[in-house]
């Protein structure tokens, strides 16, 4: 079982590495050689044992189990000898005995006892001999096995000397840059740019989330740029103050903020500017950023120093919980 086992894993190493080496490098053509040496190797080596060692130990060991029922015998056929035995000498004492059943009775005491004497005598010569025979046969099958473990080790180095070369090939190939190389086509330039993703679809909810930012790379933690809105945030009226002077909401605030079309500034709390939906799950990614799910209603609230102000961006505070942070505007609708 061990052997098999052996025999497996060696199978199994041997595949692998013929699986992960490639066609184009070196010595291919010899590593499947060498692994089907090493199997049939693998495979000699089993059938040896298996019929030079393992069959003769079974057989040697068969042995006891029947010397055993032999000595159990012996004991047997000596009680049967010394009833009988006991039988004839109470007739032999009785003056009134059947002359018939006494001399039957010896011809059976005489009939148990040569059998007991027959078992015995081959148990006095058979047991000896086992008791000896274990040093040869000891002898016999070590030899068997390490002759064939010899010849097996022998040939199996020879079988990996070949594979170390094939890879000592490989090796100097790969050092002297002659091994082939795959070409791969050369990837085709980007030309398109991040599309454009308007919350008001009534599948957005369904489609990839946006960027969080709006073009640039990374959210500029002190930034003071004016408002670019995306198009969910475009003022009511299509344009903005110009003459220098603040717009006003629903609550008769100052507002620098553009109000988005489709926010309804009415009725709003204190501070509150206008409330958006999330379309997008957002993952805060920064101290200050507001983390939501989709469906979560946030307040949006002024910035508390304006300069701080950043381009896609907007400060809220999330209705459920309260906390406050920074989200992207293009994770939210208006409503």
């Amino acid at each position: 079982r061990c052997i098999r086992a052996m025999q497996t894993a060696s199978k199994n190493l041997m595949e692998t590495l013929s699986d992960i080496y490639e066609k184009e490098w070196v010595g291919q053509d010899m590593l499947y050689v060498q692994a089907q040496n090493n199997e049939m190797l693998w495979a000699d080596l089993a059938h040896k044992l298996s019929d030079q060692v393992v069959i003769p130990l079974n057989t040697y060991q068969a042995q006891f189990p029947e010397m055993r029922k032999k000595i159990d015998k012996r004991g047997r056929k000596l009680i049967d000898f010394d009833a009988e035995r006991h039988s004839v000498q109470q007739m032999q004492n009785n003056p009134n005995r059947n002359e018939a059943k006494f001399i039957k009775a010896k011809e059976q005491m005489e009939n148990a006892k040569r059998t007991y004497e027959v078992l015995n005598s081959e148990l006095h010569d058979e047991l000896p001999a086992l008791h000896d025979s274990r040093i040869l046969f000891l002898v016999t099958n070590m030899q068997t096995l390490f002759a064939a473990e010899e010849v097996f080790h022998s040939e199996t180095a020879k079988v990996y000397s070949e594979l170390e070369g094939v890879v000592d090939k490989l090796a100097k190939e790969v050092q002297k840059g002659t091994l082939p190389r795959k070409t791969f086509p050369k990837p085709l330039p980007i030309t398109n740019v991040n599309p454009v993703i308007s919350n008001s679809s009534p599948n957005s909810t369904l489609a990839s989330p946006p960027k969080a930012t709006n073009g640039s790379s990374s959210r500029s933690k002190y930034g003071g740029h004016s408002q670019s809105p995306t198009k969910d945030y475009e003022p009511i009226g299509g344009h903005s103050e110009t003459n220098g002077t603040s717009r006003l909401n629903g609550n008769g605030r100052s507002d620098l903020y553009d109000i988005p079309s489709g926010a309804t500034t009415d009725n709003l709390p204190p501070g509150v500017l206008y409330k958006v939906k999330a379309t997008y799950k957002y993952q805060a990614e920064d101290m200050d950023e507001l983390q939501f799910e989709v469906g979560e209603i946030i307040d949006v609230i002024e910035y508390e120093d304006p300069e701080e102000q950043e381009e896609g961006w907007l400060m809220g505070v999330k209705d459920t919980t309260g906390q406050k942070g920074l989200f992207p505007a293009n994770f939210t609708k208006p409503i």
